[in-house]
């Protein structure tokens, strides 16, 4: 049995869960209260052996040494010619490397990075049922965990560990933490007790639209560049730590000159999802970009991530089609260059 099944009232579908009162409903609390959320459609991979640290320092776009100092970290991990194969949150619990990724591309990430282990001490193995994952975001986010935890970490990606697991202060005034799957259901009990509101994953992934965090999926896989999806804007991409897969690539498009591409926060009057094409009138009729992430904010309208061609921007963009719903650029909580 998972970890989610023991969650009062969750409505689960293909192991993700999808809400507790339905999704609109709970949009409406993540804006007026305090909402928890089980994060089950990430996945973990945990890297264990004395040499893991090196391994992944050379796998991933981000400095992996910085962990050593109790700090989280976003990170990417892109083919040979630079293209994102994946996005992570990277942690350690204890001596662990655990590296969170979209569900859906789990298995073949590890799979992957675990082909290029060779002599490396370090192996890979599955923790997504051993740990569970809980997002805290909203109004109280912050009271709700150091009710629970006993404290909570205030600068952003900083760490602060517990008797039952540790908890991830996360952009935009957002939280994880990450228990052994037993303790869920005290933890989300405490949790309820202290004010938050339970709901699914379409509520948290508007929480990773508003703070701008891209997440890749297996609809946009070798899709971007890890510059054109902002990442090297929220701390994912070092251009000082060495050899990585897609570094020459990564690199030259920082120094070589102003990206065309670039990664904005939209709102659209209709049902969006990861991988839809984005037009401009000036492109005749090739697309001007692709949803990275979308989640709906009420009924037919929906928040998104798109990766577009900065040039269309005076333009106007559209779902779909040029003729297709109008897409309203909004501000992201960091400056897009």
């Amino acid at each position: 049995m998972s970890w989610v099944d023991a969650l009062p009232g969750a409505e689960i579908e293909n192991g993700v869960v999808r809400s507790f009162a339905g999704e609109l409903n709970e949009a409406e609390a993540l804006a007026h209260g305090t909402v928890i959320s089980p994060l089950s459609q990430f996945g973990l991979i945990r890297f264990r052996g004395e040499e893991t640290g090196t391994f992944l320092q050379g796998q991933l776009s981000s400095d992996v040494r910085q962990l050593e100092t109790g700090l989280a970290q976003y990170s990417s991990y892109s083919t040979p010619k630079g293209r994102m194969l994946a996005s992570f949150l990277v942690f350690r619990m204890g001596d662990d490397y655990l590296l969170q990724i979209s569900r859906d591309l789990q298995a073949a990430i590890q799979k992957r990075l675990s082909m290029f282990v060779m002599r490396s001490k370090t192996k890979a193995d599955d923790a997504s049922t051993e740990i569970a994952l809980i997002g805290v975001a909203g109004q109280h986010a912050a009271a709700a965990v150091k009710a629970v935890a006993g404290d909570v970490p205030v600068a952003d990606f900083a760490h602060h560990a517990w008797s039952q697991g540790v908890v991830l202060a996360l952009p935009n005034g957002r939280f994880e933490m990450a228990v052994a799957a037993q303790e869920v259901p005290a933890v989300w009990q405490a949790l309820q007790q202290a004010g938050a509101t339970p709901v699914g994953e379409p509520v948290w992934r508007l929480s990773e639209v508003r703070a701008g965090t891209p997440w890749i999926t297996a609809s946009t896989q070798e899709e971007f560049v890890p510059q054109m999806a902002n990442m090297e804007l929220i701390g994912a991409v070092s251009f000082n730590k060495g050899c990585y897969p897609g570094q020459e690539i990564v690199a030259r498009t920082q120094y070589l000159g102003k990206l065309k591409r670039r990664m904005y926060r939209v709102r659209v009057e209709a049902e969006v999802t990861a991988g839809q094409d984005v037009f401009s009138p000036e492109m005749n009729g090739q697309a001007s970009g692709k949803i990275m992430l979308a989640a709906p904010v009420g009924k037919g309208t929906s928040e998104a991530l798109v990766v577009v061609q900065t040039s269309s921007l005076e333009h106007g963009l559209h779902l779909g089609e040029v003729s297709g719903p109008q897409v309203q650029v909004l501000d992201l909580p960091y400056e897009v260059a």
